[in-house]
């Protein structure tokens, strides 16, 4: 048996430096093999990313023109550009309301009786795929009263709710405890405290959580091609209770197409969308660096 690397009948000489033992030397490489590992899988990840983006830009930025961009069928996807932006708006509009406030519920006014529940069913609808939401609003109000972008917005936003009241919680939960005790200590009521101290200490973070479940609802196929898949995209279509034309459904019809020219439509519009989520993406984080710096403060 030894003691710090030495044997244990030998004299102990606090002064003498350490040595490392076989274990110890087994322990740093296991550290250093893992180390490689995450190292390799985070390289994999973003040389994956590094790919499609290649791929896309590569086979896209032969589409895109200004014709391209600002006309309807047969020549320019405009129609699509404008109907993804109104379904993804409504959704949203529905949507924040609905997870800020679940969100303020759960941080300041439910218990722990309360609070897991919540969380749990967030966290289920969050993972559910979003076929499944697609197929119930389609029982529920398409297979007897006909497509709509409203109703591909109202599936939308029940994918985006949980994203938002997550993101919105987890927000709220960094402002400080210390100007809540304030605003008590000052009689102020709660929902006055929540209105005019908390909400706007989080305000970039909610901010940051909508744009994150807006660039993961514009990027959904599964709602808008059961639900809203039968517009043409000649005209640009306002009345959210008609079908509207979008880009998700676009890519999917032209991908189903055997016509070279129509591949590269759809490479022209994966570009657009992947250009769109990404500054959403990249907004949403500068956005989060500053509410918490602010909140830091």
């Amino acid at each position: 048996m030894s003691v710090f690397g030495r044997p244990a009948d030998e004299e102990l000489d606090p002064t003498r430096p350490l040595v490392p033992t076989g274990n110890l030397r087994r322990r740093h490489a296991v550290s250093r093999i893992v180390q490689a590992l995450a190292i390799a899988a985070a390289l994999g990840a973003v040389a994956v990313l590094v790919i499609v983006i290649w791929a896309v830009v590569s086979h896209g930025a032969k589409a895109i023109s200004w014709e391209f961009l600002t006309s309807g069928y047969p020549n320019g996807v405009a129609p699509y550009i404008v109907g993804t932006a109104e379904i993804v708006a409504i959704a949203t509009l529905m949507a924040m309301p609905v997870g800020v406030l679940i969100a303020l519920f759960l941080s300041e006014y439910a218990g722990r009786r309360w609070t897991r529940p919540v969380q749990l069913v967030l966290d289920v609808m969050n993972g559910l795929p979003s076929i499944i939401i697609a197929v119930f609003i389609f029982a529920l109000l398409v297979a007897h009263q006909g497509q709509s972008g409203f109703k591909a917005s109202i599936a939308l936003a029940i994918i985006e709710v949980p994203l938002i009241a997550r993101g919105t919680q987890e927000v709220l939960n960094l402002v400080p405890g210390h100007q809540r005790e304030a605003a008590d200590a000052l009689g102020v009521a709660r929902w006055r405290s929540i209105l005019t101290i908390i909400l706007p200490a989080a305000s970039g973070g909610i901010v940051t959580a909508t744009l994150l479940s807006v660039a993961r609802a514009a990027g959904e196929t599964a709602p808008v091609l059961l639900i809203n898949s039968l517009a043409k995209g000649d005209t640009i279509q306002l009345n959210p209770f008609q079908e509207i034309p979008n880009v998700p459904v676009r890519i999917f019809q032209l991908s189903e197409e055997a016509n070279p020219e129509g591949f590269t439509e759809a490479w022209g519009l994966s570009l657009i969308l992947i250009a769109i989520i990404l500054a959403l993406g990249l907004s949403s984080r500068a956005l989060l660096n500053r509410s918490k710096r602010k909140m830091s403060r």
